[in-house]
């Protein structure tokens, strides 16, 4: 059973910084990436960032120049670096994971959520 904790949320400035975690436990034999989406109230859930095992990383536009993502292939942990924090930036952030145990087919897992507030 392979579950994803998120962590690393709570309020912050205007042009603050805030480091979010997930990291994937449980029986893993390959996680093929892992990603950020957010959600902002009466909106729809938006792609943030990827990364893949092999270290290549995509941001939406929104984000470019400010946040960075990375992957801990041993950890099974993404982490989400975001600076220079907006507004704008304020949602709920879901992590994203497609991964796989020894001899099964891939899943496709979702983190619980962390809120992540800019305001002053």
């Amino acid at each position: 059973q392979v579950r994803l904790v998120e962590s690393g949320g709570g309020l912050v400035q205007p042009g603050g910084s805030l480091r979010l975690s997930c990291t994937a436990s449980g029986s893993i034999f390959r996680i093929f990436h892992m990603d950020w989406y957010r959600q902002a109230p009466g909106k729809q859930r938006d792609l943030v960032a990827t990364v893949t095992n092999t270290g290549i990383t995509n941001l939406a536009d929104a984000v470019k120049g400010r946040f960075t993502i990375s992957m801990d292939n041993a950890k099974s942990t993404v982490s989400l670096q975001m600076n220079s924090l907006k507004p704008e930036d304020t949602a709920v952030y879901y992590c994203y994971a497609v991964l796989s145990s020894r001899g099964q087919a891939p899943n496709n897992l979702w983190g619980q959520g962390t809120q992540v507030t800019v305001s002053s």
